[in-house]
């Protein structure tokens, strides 16, 4: 067994508060009240975490483009019968879609999330968590 463990997941961004409000409201998580401006972290269920880190000179990822590439993206799951739903919910928090599911030819759409970074939501036989 390795004493290495995965710690939380962190995205650069310009402004931290916000990009962390934005997820905040995407997976129902709560905000940490123990950050600070350059960084935000995201508290959800079973100790996971996900924070927000300044970027002075942020650059967003360009996708599908390997100019700027996205160097890493965040896959959400959403039972599959309540994926409309939840593209309605993301674009109204402010994301952007860049690509659809091919009229259902495929399990996922690809989103970019206020500051650009891309992210799906994954159709699943249940909730995933």
């Amino acid at each position: 067994m390795s004493d290495i463990t995965l710690g939380v997941t962190v995205l650069d961004c310009p402004e931290p508060r916000a990009l962390a409000d934005f997820y905040a409201a995407v997976l129902d998580w709560k905000v940490d009240p123990d950050g600070y401006d350059e960084w935000v972290e995201l508290i959800g269920p079973q100790g996971r975490r996900l924070a927000f880190q300044q970027s002075v000179g942020y650059r967003p990822p360009n996708w599908p483009s390997t100019e700027n590439p996205q160097q890493f993206h965040l896959d959400f799951n959403v039972p599959a019968e309540r994926m409309d739903d939840a593209e309605r919910r993301v674009l109204e928090l402010g994301a952007e879609l860049l690509e659809g599911d091919h009229d259902g030819k495929r399990s996922w759409r690809v989103y970019k999330d206020p500051v650009g970074h891309p992210f799906c939501l994954c159709a699943t036989s249940d909730s995933g968590n």
